[in-house]
């Protein structure tokens, strides 16, 4: 114990797999299959996702569905969660595990930001998601495989970013918007007809919201009450993330 709280990291995750290591998502549900192979039960997965950038930001939205098999498990669920101020997280795949590992993320960014005094980069955020996904590698041969989206504000670069990954935990950044999940392919194919590229900020996060409530992170916008219109955007106000419902 006392060499889990004499390290000079500012991982979280690490810590943690110091500390007591099954407290980690990838670690307290390992031996569910003695042998290996899938479970012989169908866990809840979540569905579909979508992220576009617009000039100035970013929107991710999903739908509420989680479904067990050929069997919707849940028509409430929330599967696109804020990670900071500047970015966010949408998950697909296995939805307990996702959930854990999106709790996990939010405060090793929170902890990155104590320890060192400043936030981390996007680039760092996508890595240190990548890494925890890796961590999941056991599980998702298993069948219980976490493939998250994540999107943030670009600080450095001024601009929204997109990136997504695969379940042993490759990383790749897309350009102009993408999606995962079940529903990706009719989702991708909806976007790549009504997607441009030059759209405001009203535009961007308009397109998915007749299906899905967005999340978006882009600089100055806010809506207070739920009937408040969007504000203009400052040029003084820091990039937050907002939810436009």
């Amino acid at each position: 114990m006392r060499a889990a709280f004499s390290g000079s990291g500012s991982s979280f995750t690490e810590f943690l797999a110091t500390y007591n290591p099954d407290y980690l998502p990838g670690r307290r549900t390992a031996g569910l299959s003695t042998g290996g192979g899938p479970l012989p039960f169908d866990a809840p997965h979540g569905t579909t996702i979508v992220a576009l950038t617009f000039p100035g930001g970013v929107v991710m939205a999903g739908d509420r569905r989680a479904t067990a098999g050929n069997v919707i498990a849940s028509r409430e669920i929330e599967k696109v969660f804020p990670a900071d101020e500047h970015s966010c997280v949408g998950i697909a795949g296995t939805a307990g595990l996702a959930v854990e590992m999106v709790r996990l993320f939010q405060v090793e960014l929170e902890h990155y930001e104590k320890i060192e005094g400043t936030t981390l980069s996007l680039d760092g955020k996508a890595n240190r998601l990548a890494t925890m996904i890796r961590g999941n590698l056991g599980l998702a041969m298993q069948g219980l495989a976490v493939v998250p989206l994540f999107a943030g504000y670009d600080l450095e670069a001024a601009e929204g970013r997109i990136f997504s990954y695969d379940p042993i935990g490759g990383q790749y950044e897309e350009h102009g918007f993408h999606c995962i999940g079940s529903g990706s392919v009719y989702a991708r194919g909806a976007l790549k007809k009504l997607y441009r590229s030059d759209f405001d900020a009203t535009g961007g996060p308009g397109r998915p919201r007749p299906g899905w409530p967005p999340r978006s992170a882009w600089p100055g916008w806010s809506r207070p009450p739920r009937s408040t219109p969007l504000r203009s955007p400052s040029t003084r106000s820091r990039p937050r993330l907002r939810f436009a419902d």
